[in-house]
C-alpha cells in the first residue's frame, strides 16, 4: 500500500525478497553504531534471529518493510515466541523519514495483526537510550516490566522489556 509521507513515494510490504535480510542488518548496524555507539557485535544479534525468522515462516508472523520508492527505509517484525505470546521485533527507521507517523502506524499494524492472530500478549525489549521509541510503546499501552544492564554490544547497556496484554 502506497502512503504519502512528506516528499517520500513511501510504501509498505510484507514479503522478504532476495538481500532482505542483508539490508535490513545492514540498516540496523549503520544506524546504531554511530547514534548509539554499539560494535559489530549487534549486526549478528539483529542477523542471526532476522534470518531464522526469514527460513522459518511460521503462521502467526509477519514483517513490515518500509519503502521509500525501491530503497528500505525500515522495518518491523512480530515474531511467534509462543502460541499465546508475540514478540515485537526490528522496529527501524532511517533518520530521514523519522517523526511523520510511519513508526505508529507499522507499531498499530503489528498489533492489529497480533490480535487477529490470537495472541494473548506481546512483548518487546528495546535499550534506555530511546525515549522516542519509548514514548510511542508507552503511548499504544505497553508497560515496562523488566530492565537489564549489562555489558552488550561492545557499551555498557540497559535493555528494557515492554509487555502488552491484547
Amino acid at each position: 500500500m502506497r502512503m504519502p509521507i512528506s516528499n517520500h513515494p513511501i510504501s509498505i510490504r510484507h514479503d522478504l525478497r532476495p538481500g532482505d535480510v542483508g539490508y535490513i542488518t545492514y540498516l540496523h548496524g549503520i544506524l546504531y553504531a554511530p547514534e548509539q555507539g554499539w560494535d559489530h557485535t549487534f549486526d549478528a544479534y539483529v542477523a542471526i534471529p532476522l534470518a531464522e525468522f526469514a527460513r522459518s515462516r511460521l503462521p502467526g508472523q509477519s514483517i513490515w518493510i518500509v519503502e521509500d520508492g525501491e530503497r528500505i527505509v525500515g522495518s518491523l517484525a512480530i515474531v511467534k515466541f509462543s502460541e499465546i505470546e508475540a514478540q515485537l521485533r526490528w522496529l527501524l527507521l532511517v533518520p530521514e523519514v523519522r517523526g511523520q507517523g510511519i513508526g505508529r502506524r507499522l507499531v498499530e499494524e503489528a498489533l492489529d495483526f497480533c490480535r487477529d492472530a490470537g495472541y494473548s500478549s506481546v512483548f518487546l525489549w528495546t535499550v534506555n537510550t530511546l525515549p522516542i521509541a519509548a514514548r510511542l510503546y508507552q503511548s499504544v499501552g505497553f508497560r515496562k516490566t523488566e530492565e537489564l544492564t549489562h555489558e552488550l554490544w561492545g557499551r555498557t547497556v540497559t535493555e528494557v522489556k515492554y509487555e502488552l496484554l491484547l
